[in-house]
């Protein structure tokens, strides 16, 4: 059965998330911490995406955490989608998670997941001991009007793992037409035949993710440590690897080091070339995590893939593109839709839970063929602030308020009827705009103030990923025409 729920969840398993964010135990890449809790007020926000994105971070707000291995997809109708890993302990069905955004990826709101609990075959697989606590790292691929679903089951701390695929003909779980059919096994670990010269080698079957070449044919990139990073041919429509696929697997990344911290693969084509990012080093150690972006090209699917200096990625290469900065901490579990770059973090500025998995989003820039991130960190700076408004009832209001920042920030707008004592999300319409200097401005109105508004305060509150600045509170007056209740031809206060 499908969820459709976007119920939010308990307050105390904020409590189990922060207590594996800070813990020294490492999860694999798609292992993430427990479930969405009630956001803070501060995080509505009723803009709609009205800018075009600049080349760097993108402000996100709404329920952007605990996100983990986000898979981005930014759909036909506009809508963005991230799907991303289950909750651990099967808290929430323990099965993949789903987000949406209406406005070109700014709030976010939570969905659900995809189904109500893990499918029945897969604990069939692993009943011989301990079964899978949750579905790990999915990866969304869009085939003629099919939408495939590749997600992960494994055994923490080794590769007896598996991928698995699920369809479906919408995104939109508001369509009567939304169901995520489980199509089964795609394939699993450990695999043999993959390399006549080394029969040992095999990858982990875990973190899954599709790309197609010049010729329409599709492949999955797959692998975490062990050997590093393999790509399998596949077949359409079933999605599944071709006959005899092992023979045809190709090794494309491989660190070379201890342990061989190399995950999380996702190929994007682009002019001509194949662009691999990885995430290298270790995830899910809170402040400790070592997690970075790696990325390297190549002119053919399966290789090689070069890094910036000539050197293979199958023998050790790879660039970084992005690292830890400002209150970003372990950058990884990547993916790519358009020119925006999807990842989590662990957010060291999240006063309430240090270091919870959350969402990420960079619009990337090309360079001579390369993609570029700006990690410029500038905490949210007030240049305007909002003042008192006297309307009409039944007339516009309109407060204005703007900020620096890098990224830059978002603004979101609260209102309180008991002189500050309680905020709450304001019922505004909310304008962007940026100026010559690279200022946000944020323009937020009141439609038809009621006579009940009078007195009301409001504030706004400018976020990046790495601060937040909130304008003193300022206060609306509404006065009514003669002869009506409340305060007859004259401003309220």
């Amino acid at each position: 059965m499908t969820s459709r729920n976007s119920h939010r969840l308990r307050p105390a398993t904020i409590i189990a998330a922060l207590a594996l964010a800070l813990s020294g135990s490492a999860l694999p890449a798609s292992a993430a911490p427990p479930s969405p809790t009630d956001p803070p007020t501060l995080t509505q926000q009723s803009a709609a995406g009205s800018l075009k994105d600049l080349v760097g971070g993108k402000s996100v707000v709404g329920e952007t955490s605990p996100i983990h291995d986000p898979a981005l997809v930014i759909d036909d109708d506009g809508t963005w989608y991230v799907y991303s890993t289950g909750l651990v302990n099967r808290e929430n069905g323990g099965t993949i998670q789903t987000w949406s955004s209406s406005d070109e990826g700014t709030t976010w709101e939570y969905r659900g997941t995809v189904w109500d609990e893990i499918p029945a075959w897969i604990d069939e697989r692993y009943s011989d001991g301990v079964l899978p606590e949750n579905l790990w790292a999915p990866e969304i691929y869009e085939h003629d009007g099919t939408y495939y679903l590749y997600y992960s089951a494994s055994r923490f701390g080794g590769n007896n793992s598996l991928t698995a695929l699920a369809t479906n003909t919408t995104l939109d779980p508001e369509d009567p037409d939304y169901a995520w059919v489980d199509q089964g096994l795609v394939v699993d670990s450990p695999a043999t035949g993959l390399d006549p010269a080394n029969p040992g080698k095999t990858f982990n079957a875990i973190d899954a993710g599709i790309v197609e070449d010049a010729d329409g044919n599709p492949y999955m990139s797959i692998g975490s440590f062990w050997y590093g990073i393999f790509l399998v041919p596949l077949e359409w429509p079933s999605g599944k690897p071709v006959e005899n696929w092992q023979s045809q697997t190709v090794n494309i990344a491989d660190r070379f080091l201890p342990g061989n911290p190399i995950e999380a693969p996702y190929i994007l084509h682009r002019d001509g070339y194949y662009y691999l990012f990885t995430s290298f080093d270790f995830c899910c150690r809170g402040a400790d995590s070592t997690y970075k972006i790696a990325v390297a090209r190549s002119t053919s699917v399966t290789g090689p893939y070069l890094d910036k200096e000539g050197r293979d990625m199958a023998r050790g290469g790879g660039s970084i593109l992005m690292e830890s900065h400002g209150a970003m901490n372990g950058l990884g579990g990547q993916s790519v839709s358009g020119d925006h770059l999807a990842f989590h973090y662990y957010d060291a500025g999240n006063a309430a839970a240090p270091y919870l998995p959350t969402l990420g989003l960079q619009k990337l820039g090309w360079e001579d063929g390369w993609p570029t991130v700006d990690q410029t960190v500038d905490l949210p700076e007030l240049v305007t602030t909002p003042r008192d408004v006297k309307a009409r009832e039944g007339h516009k209001a309109t407060f204005l308020a703007s900020a620096t920042g890098t990224p830059e920030p978002v603004a979101v707008w609260e209102s309180s009827d008991d002189d500050g004592a309680t905020w709450q999300p304001a019922d505004v319409t909310q304008r962007a705009k940026r100026d010559h200097r690279g200022t946000y401005i944020s323009i937020a109105q009141v439609g038809k103030a009621p006579a009940s508004s009078d007195g009301r305060l409001y504030r706004a509150t400018f976020s990046n990923a790495h601060g937040a600045v909130t304008t003193d509170p300022v206060e609306l007056s509404v006065w009514t025409k003669p002869g009506k209740p409340g305060k007859p031809g004259k401003p309220g206060k």
